[in-house]
């Protein structure tokens, strides 16, 4: 879906330090896990995972660089672009799934919490650098029947990482299937400790995105393009990824140690 909609903001939610959620109706279906390309006019256009799936659609946007402090400063009857959606989303397996989500990672991964359907069979970790930061709690225990979490500086569950976290969870129950995003640092850790575990998973890859269709090459990681390959991927085809957990591109597509 390559055509651009202009589409109102219905709603627009404070829902972590810095962060901001905003609703619209955009009449396509939309898969968890999968992301928009959302235009802001006079200021950019950039990749934003959606982080509501029904009938009104949402994005999650925490304030990093212009756009995403222009966006967060929308409110309802403003008006963005919205192309999409791109990309491969999550699978939904069946059996006993953990959901991962390391910082605004949530976002991507509550939809898919929220389309397995059975708060029995999912259990989510959710980390965060401090309190403030801890995002999506309320609406995971709506879907999950064990939320658990993380922060670094301990003021809100396990004092620690999510991969901290999810090791505790690891020791005291068996897994069929992980689903992970968050920052990339994070999933290097987090997909080490599974595979000592043997445990299954996908990964949602974050890159720089430029075009959203494959037509740029900038979202490049490997011989993959994150936007049309993934941005979900497998864990075994992580594991082969030599870039992955090591190094970045910048805007002009050139390397950068993470």
């Amino acid at each position: 879906m390559n055509t651009l909609e202009i589409v109102d903001i219905l709603q627009s939610e404070e829902v972590g330090k810095e962060v901001r959620t905003l609703r619209f109706e955009y009449d396509h279906k939309v898969e968890p896990g999968q992301f928009f390309m959302v235009w802001l006019p006079g200021v950019d256009e950039v990749p934003m995972s959606a982080s509501y799936c029904g009938r009104r659609k949402g994005i999650t946007v925490k304030e990093i660089g212009p756009a995403t402090k222009a966006l967060c400063t929308l409110r309802s009857g403003d008006k963005i672009g919205v192309r999409g959606p791109y990309g491969h989303g999550y699978t939904l397996h069946d059996g006993r799934i953990l959901v991962v989500g390391g910082g605004t990672g949530m976002a991507s991964l509550l939809p898919a919490a929220e389309a397995i359907g059975d708060a029995s069979r999912v259990d989510v970790a959710i980390g965060a650098r401090n309190v403030s930061e801890l995002l999506f709690a309320d609406r995971a225990r709506a879907a999950s029947n064990n939320v658990r979490t993380s922060t670094d500086d301990g003021t809100n569950g396990l004092k620690g990482t999510a991969v901290d976290l999810v090791a505790d969870m690891l020791s005291k129950e068996r897994y069929d299937f992980v689903l992970a995003c968050g920052p990339e640092k994070m999933l290097f850790y987090l997909l080490a400790l599974l595979q000592k575990h043997n445990v299954r998973c996908e990964l949602s890859l974050e890159r720089y995105m430029k075009c959203g269709a494959g037509l740029c090459g900038s979202c490049a990681l490997d011989d993959k393009r994150v936007c049309v390959d993934g941005p979900v991927f497998t864990g075994e085809q992580v594991h082969r990824m030599i870039e992955f957990g090591k190094f970045r591109r910048n805007e002009a597509g050139q390397k950068i140690k993470l």
